[in-house]
């Protein structure tokens, strides 16, 4: 297998079988054969006497060669005791406290098996409203959200994954104006994705200016009317402000509903691109574009042979999860094989477009997008209807749109889902979504710097003789390519990163997508910061007449002000018994440890940072003859000390102290650091990275049997305004990528999501 330094740190991570002592059990190469196994092992229940060898191998082959990967939970749980396989699901919420709770408790159990929810509140009946059986008011469904979220924020200390749910309540809820504003406080509701259900209606009231209904979801009577374009107005306002709430399109959801006489289509997972009916669940996976196109004598072309081999074997593997997945509710079990739905997408697509030599903003790459998920979802038809034939069509079939046609043993085909950590296993970019940037830099030990380029982009550099490490360097400063102008503007035309892309090209190429796909399709509408209310008004305007089922929207930069909630008092918390008391380890005998001096405004600081076995655990420091100020540097590193020693993350302290300035230190040119508490913070960061390194380092050579040329350490967070922190991966410092209405690094795997 060829896997990048990257892809093995989030297979160690986040994917590998470990012991209770976190020592791996398995090789990636183990990993893929027990998923290879485990799904083929399917067959067996419809051909007793026929060997699963050969299905196992073509499922292993195509997962080692990164052609095709099935969703996270597949990956992890296949052939392990949990075995829940599928990433999402929705739960309905009716409108009583018992079904209310009852949901909270089955979306606990969802989450403690790795997955994701969906959820419309839309039932719920607004705050204010009686409640004939207790004589009392209703509290809405914002306070009922809060409570699921609380729910979803216990659960998750414990889990592999995250959970991650989605709210949707509809446009003529009555309660729908607190609803768009509940995330203002981006401290509020943290573990949800919102969207806002729209009707066609509503949309229409909005183009032409006039008033809608509002709709008492327990009587269906209409209790009052809102101007449409004034709400609208006020969901573009909140989504340029923070990226929420987002908005689905109900009717085009139901429009596409496979089994109508099952209800209606109201929620999507937590990305927004599966709609699924109560209790379904969504079984997704991804061909990686880029292993289809081949060398010819005329240049790169697509192999739509091998691509049409691929959707086959995918279509099988997906079907046969359905069969071998263990469901965490028995109902969800029975429902999602009355359908037997999957979700077969891409990545890799804007990596595909460059060695193509394609942009990603022309109107070539939007007509290819449809000939690429046209001939995609045709061929996963086909499959299933040959599927069918063996094993017969999906129990519903005959209360289906497609009851009369040629039988098909899946109700849905395709979906395409964001690809975070997915695409960082495959080795290229995520999903549909453009390349974000394409070339970061990352720190090593000895102060020196390691560039990471996108491949596509260095190999075409190498052939015009440009590359050079100082131009990675301005490329990475830049954050693209279009304002080099050392570099030809061919190169600068196809070579763009996802903010040089207009929103109009991003909405047009997520609709030639969603125009050949059956389900929806993640793709988030990236923005500058500088992006005006009227380009996001522009943006869901042309999402609703251009066909797309939704759209998400990120203004870059837009959630950072939540660092100022940092370190604010909390008040209303409950009285109860005081806290255990917290008490230091005592220091070591033996400790290890680095000195080092930084440059401050009066001279030099010289620190220590220490470590043992167990983390650092302790800092001196002491200035140099020109002074400075010793004890408050001194009382610095003693308070760092107890707080390490007691068990405080090294992650949490570098926060606290970086980007502090003062003044005698800014004033001054050339200058590594702001201030001392600047420049303890980055010695710990220092040799905390260099810790993760050498333990990523030991369980790299435990994988592949051989040690890297340079275990890099994670990229820190710019110096400068604190604000800008927000931007960065709080896990390992890298820039977050915005996709789907999820938060995802692609240096160490982590999503807000998963």
């Amino acid at each position: 297998m060829n896997l990048s330094p990257n892809a093995l740190t989030v297979l160690r991570r986040r994917y590998l079988q470990k012991d209770e002592a976190g020592v791996l059990l398995e090789t990636p190469e183990d990993l893929f054969r027990r998923v290879a196994h485990t799904i083929a092992a399917a067959d067996l229940a419809y051909s007793p006497d026929a060997g699963c060898a050969a299905l196992e191998e073509r499922f292993y082959q195509m997962m080692t060669d990164l052609e095709f990967l099935p969703n996270s939970p597949t990956l992890m749980n296949a052939g392990r005791p949990l075995g829940q396989l599928s990433a999402c699901f929705v739960l309905p919420v009716e409108d009583t406290m018992e079904d209310i709770f009852e949901a909270v408790k089955q979306a606990a159990l969802i989450h403690k098996s790795g997955g994701g929810t969906g959820f419309s509140f839309s039932r719920l009946r607004p705050a204010g409203s009686s409640v004939h059986s207790t004589g009392g008011v209703a509290s809405g469904p914002i306070s009922f959200m809060r409570v699921f979220n609380m729910a979803t924020e216990a659960v998750k200390q414990g889990g592999t994954r995250r959970g991650a749910n989605m709210g949707i309540l509809r446009i003529d809820h009555p309660d729908i104006l607190q609803f768009i504003d509940c995330k203002k406080d981006n401290a509020e509701i943290t573990n949800f994705n919102l969207s806002v259900g729209v009707t066609e209606a509503f949309m229409e009231a909005a183009s032409q200016g006039l008033p809608y209904d509002l709709v008492d979801p327990h009587t269906q009577q209409p209790v009052a009317q809102l101007d449409a374009r004034e709400v609208l107005g006020k969901i573009v306002d909140s989504a340029w402000r923070n990226g929420e709430p987002g908005i689905i399109f109900l009717d085009r959801l139901n429009r596409d509903n496979v089994v109508p006489s099952q209800g209606e289509i109201e929620s999507t997972n937590p990305c927004g691109e599966q709609p699924l009916l109560p209790y379904e669940s969504c079984n997704l996976g991804s061909i990686n574009l880029t292993r289809i196109v081949e060398t010819s004598a005329a240049g790169p072309v697509i192999d739509y042979e091998k691509l049409t081999a691929l959707v086959q074997d995918a279509v099988h593997f997906l079907d046969n999860v359905i069969d071998v997945n263990q469901y965490p509710l028995e109902r969800i079990g029975f429902v999602t094989r009355q359908t037997r739905k999957i979700g077969l997408g891409v990545m890799g697509w804007a990596d595909m477009l460059l060695m193509l030599g394609i942009p990603y903003n022309s109107d070539r790459a939007v007509e290819l997008a449809e000939q690429i998920m046209g001939h995609i979802t045709e061929a996963g038809r086909a499959e299933s209807r040959r599927l069918a034939k063996i094993r017969g069509a999906f129990p519903l079939f005959d209360e289906s749109v497609y009851a009369g046609q040629e039988p098909l043993r899946n109700a849905t085909i395709t979906t395409i889902a964001p690809t975070g950590t997915l695409s960082i296993l495959a080795g290229c970019s995520s999903g549909v979504e453009p390349v974000f940037a394409y070339v970061f830099i990352r720190n090593i030990m000895d102060n020196t710097e390691m560039i990471e380029v996108n491949p596509v982009l260095k190999a075409a550099l190498e052939s015009c003789g440009l590359y050079s490490d100082e131009l990675m360097k301005q490329i990475a400063a830049a954050g693209s390519l279009a304002h080099i102008d050392a570099l030809p503007r061919e190169l600068r035309e196809l070579f763009v990163a996802s903010h040089d892309i207009s929103p109009e090209y991003h909405i047009r190429m997520q609709a030639a997508f969603q125009r050949h796909t059956d389900n929806a399709v993640s793709k988030t509408v990236n923005f500058t910061h500088d992006a005006t209310r009227e380009d996001v008004a522009r943006v869901y305007q042309l999402a609703w007449q251009l066909g797309c089922k939704g759209v998400t929207i990120y203004r870059d930069g837009s959630r950072d002000n939540q660092v100022l909630n940092i370190g604010e008092v909390k008040t209303g918390e409950a009285a109860g018994a005081a806290p255990a008391a917290i008490t230091p380890r005592p220091r070591p005998e033996v400790t290890s440890g680095i000195t080092e001096r930084m440059r401050i405004g009066c001279g030099n600081l010289y620190v220590t940072v220490n470590y043992d076995d167990r983390g650092i655990c302790e800092v001196f420091t002491s200035t140099g003859k020109a002074g400075g100020c010793p004890s408050q540097s001194e009382a610095t590193a003693r308070l760092v000390s107890i707080a390490l020693r007691s068990g405080v993350s090294a992650d949490e302290i570098i926060a606290q102290l970086r980007g502090i300035r003062c003044p005698s230190t800014i004033r001054q040119p050339g200058m590594k650091c702001t201030s001392c508490p600047d420049a303890i913070a980055r010695v710990i960061r220092k040799v905390a990275d260099f810790q993760k390194a050498h333990r990523e380092m030991n369980d790299l050579v435990m994988l592949t049997g051989q040690e890297p040329a340079a275990p890099a350490a994670s990229p820190a967070a710019p110096a400068g305004d604190p604000l800008d922190a927000m931007r960065h991966c709080p896990e390992c410092g890298a820039l977050l990528e915005h996709e789907g209405g999820c938060v995802a690094c692609r240096s160490c795997g982590y999503s807000k999501c998963n």
